[in-house]
């Protein structure tokens, strides 16, 4: 079963791709075919972003944080954050806003933050051991934000449910044994960073 996010379907070589010339990047240029990215993804490593999608009070403190449940590669449930690739010619802001909103939905009203320096860097290697982080398929290279979200949070693409819980609960062990790649670590570095954890 795949749960991949589909890249949408550009032909670089189609003659009416000229006279689209002035379209946004973000509807085509920065895709690749599968053959492709898996040809890239086995030379370079690649550029990600990440979310911790998380609901403050009204002193900005964190009360919740929002983790998605989905199915992964081979059928079994797991936890994740909203990630995705940086297309070619598309803004970090951009994209983290692209994720965001694919993932929890158009009504969910994220608070993009005002600078571009992440929360932490996540480095994912196919190989265990080198980082925290693994992800079998690439060495990729994460820019991690926690984005304080305001509406309601519909899950599309693969994400199943988002599920809120209290920071503690979230830095847990029991909690970071249930995501993937490593990213429990990275949940717990990216509520310190914005005083989540006592």
């Amino acid at each position: 079963m795949s749960v991949r996010t589909p890249d949408p379907a550009w032909n670089p070589d189609d003659e009416s791709a000229q006279s689209r010339a002035e379209e946004s990047l973000s509807t085509r240029a920065g895709w690749l075919t599968d053959l492709e990215l898996a040809e890239v993804r086995g030379r370079l490593p690649l550029l990600y972003v990440e979310a911790v999608p998380v609901r403050v009070d009204g002193l900005g403190q964190v009360t919740e944080v929002g983790l998605l449940l989905r199915a992964n590669a081979v059928g079994e449930m797991t936890r994740t954050l909203v990630s995705g690739r940086v297309m070619y010619g598309e803004t970090l802001r951009d994209a983290l806003f692209r994720h965001l909103e694919k993932d929890l939905g158009p009504m969910a009203f994220p608070l993009l933050p005002s600078s571009p320096v992440p929360a932490a860097v996540a480095e994912y290697f196919p190989l265990p051991g080198l980082t925290p982080f693994t992800d079998e398929r690439q060495h990729a290279v994460s820019l991690v934000y926690v984005v304080p979200v305001t509406g309601t949070c519909e899950p599309r693409q693969d994400a199943l449910e988002v599920s809120w819980m209290p920071p503690a609960e979230a830095a847990s062990a029991a909690v970071g044994d249930e995501l993937e790649g490593g990213r429990g670590v990275l949940v717990r570095q990216a509520l310190a960073s914005v005083g989540a954890l006592r």
